[in-house]
């Protein structure tokens, strides 16, 4: 009788948890952790992560003081968020987690190398090694710039927000750790645009990620290959054998919860034996050139990069709530 999906899965592929919420890592036990701004909002909507905010808003009162506004307190408490919620997460999962630069620096190279840099000092300031850190940034060119000068510094990337095969070239050129191929989102553009749904090897989405995979070995490429966005157990089986598979806690529980045979799709081995053309994306016009002839990437790069910017200012409203509640009742009580 074959063992659950998930269980399988784990021999082939090395399982992310795609999520903010710290007690499906507990269940699921993924080596790494990714996050992204929409789910430390949603999770910071919880109840029971309601200590995590508090003290990081109570910590920067105490830091700039009375007479600061509730909105500089707020701002300073929303960039030490990601690196509180990091640090939790890395109590739970062995290996490494995501921690994401501000989408709203997408297309600005040097903000993007400063706020990656005060991210890994305010880990190292709390005892975790950079190791353990994967300093998340959308891969636009200007995002692959930046990854270049911080993995020369020991700075690890993950380049995300990837929905075209040129993009995940220029971060592998550029030397970064990891690459985020989407799946899910390629397949709702086709959909939507399309009229028609998608299933197995036809799916998009999955033909996306396999064409990065097999690319990265037939190039002897040392990035990593971390499928991303699964909406379901199918796409995650046509994927199995890629480096890493970052899963939300749904998906996870359906691969769980199905007991099949798994056969992995995805063989480096094979992929240095396909027949595939050299792409050259060494600057920033043929980035934008290749961009520009993928109206999918185009759509996608850019709602993605607003998706998460606007998330960010949700959760930056939500803290300068919180805070006034928070001090509402001090002043009651007082």
């Amino acid at each position: 009788m074959p063992h659950n999906l998930l269980e399988q899965l784990r021999k082939y592929s090395v399982i992310v948890v795609d999520t903010g919420d710290i007690e499906s890592m507990e269940h699921f036990k993924p080596r790494d952790a990714t996050t992204n701004p929409s789910h430390i909002t949603n999770a910071a909507k919880m109840p029971k992560y309601q200590p995590i905010l508090d003290g990081e808003l109570m910590s920067a009162r105490k830091e700039l003081g009375a007479t600061a506004s509730d909105h500089a307190v707020a701002n300073l408490a929303f960039r030490r968020l990601g690196i509180a919620w990091g640090k939790n997460i890395l109590n739970v999962v062995p290996g490494r987690v995501s921690t994401e630069v501000d989408a709203r620096l997408s297309y600005d190279t040097e903000a993007t190398i400063a706020q990656a840099r005060g991210i890994i000092a305010q880990y190292e300031a709390e005892g975790i090694s950079r190791e353990r850190i994967l300093v998340k940034i959308a891969a636009t060119w200007e995002g692959t710039r930046a990854a270049r000068v911080l993995e020369g510094e020991g700075i690890h990337c993950n380049l995300t927000l990837i929905f075209g095969l040129f993009q995940a070239i220029a971060a592998a050129e550029a030397g970064v750790t990891l690459v985020s191929p989407f799946c899910g989102r390629v397949l709702d553009w086709y959909k939507k645009e399309y009229g028609r749904d998608y299933a197995g090897a036809e799916d998009p989405g999955v033909i996306h990620v396999t064409a990065v995979y097999n690319y990265f070995k037939k190039f002897g490429y040392k990035t990593e290959v971390m499928g991303a966005s699964f909406w379901n157990v199918g796409q995650v089986k046509e994927l199995a054998g890629a480096d890493l598979l970052t899963i939300a806690p749904k998906v996870l529980a359906e691969l769980e919860a199905t007991e099949e045979d798994l056969n992995p799709k995805l063989n480096a081995d094979a992929a240095k034996t396909l027949p595939i053309e050299k792409i050259v994306v060494d600057s920033k016009d043929s980035f934008a050139r290749l961009l520009a002839e993928n109206r999918m990437a185009t759509d996608k790069l850019r709602e993605g990069i607003e998706g998460f910017s606007a998330a960010l200012e949700e959760l930056e409203t939500l803290l300068v709530r919180r805070l006034t509640e928070l001090e509402s009742r001090t002043t009651a009580s007082a």
